[in-house]
């Protein structure tokens, strides 16, 4: 890494060595983030209701979009979305009545936000 650097070279060399820095930090917050949406998703389904097993199935990891500086990721219920707002927030039954909510998605979450930002900060420090 001892490399020999002219007056003439030194913004260029600088600029090579900020180029490579912010490529390996772009890199480690895109596994950050993808690893922040697996663990949401595990969460998720782990606290979704069970009746058949195919709504806690139903849940994936899907990117929205990637370049070089960013990632853009979803998680959500590829073919059980209709239901997912009426088990987590309750819902009125046909007859009277209401059936209770069951949150799964907030805690989730709000538990890979937090995950995120520790991730994000660990990475800053070291």
């Amino acid at each position: 890494m001892n490399e020999k650097v002219s007056i003439d070279g030194l913004r260029d060399a600088v600029m090579k060595g900020l180029k490579e820095y912010a490529d390996l930090a772009a890199d480690d917050m895109k596994d950050a983030v993808k690893d922040t949406a697996k663990s949401v998703k595990k969460d998720i389904q782990s606290g979704a209701p069970v009746r058949t097993g195919k709504y806690k199935k139903s849940w994936s990891v899907k990117t929205v979009s990637e370049d070089a500086e960013s990632i853009d990721l979803v998680v959500h219920s590829r073919n059980r979305y209709q239901i997912a707002h009426l088990l987590e927030h309750g819902h009125a039954k046909r007859g009277g009545g209401r059936v209770a909510a069951r949150p799964h998605i907030a805690p989730a979450e709000q538990a890979g936000n937090e995950k995120l930002v520790r991730e994000i900060e660990s990475n800053l420090k070291g």
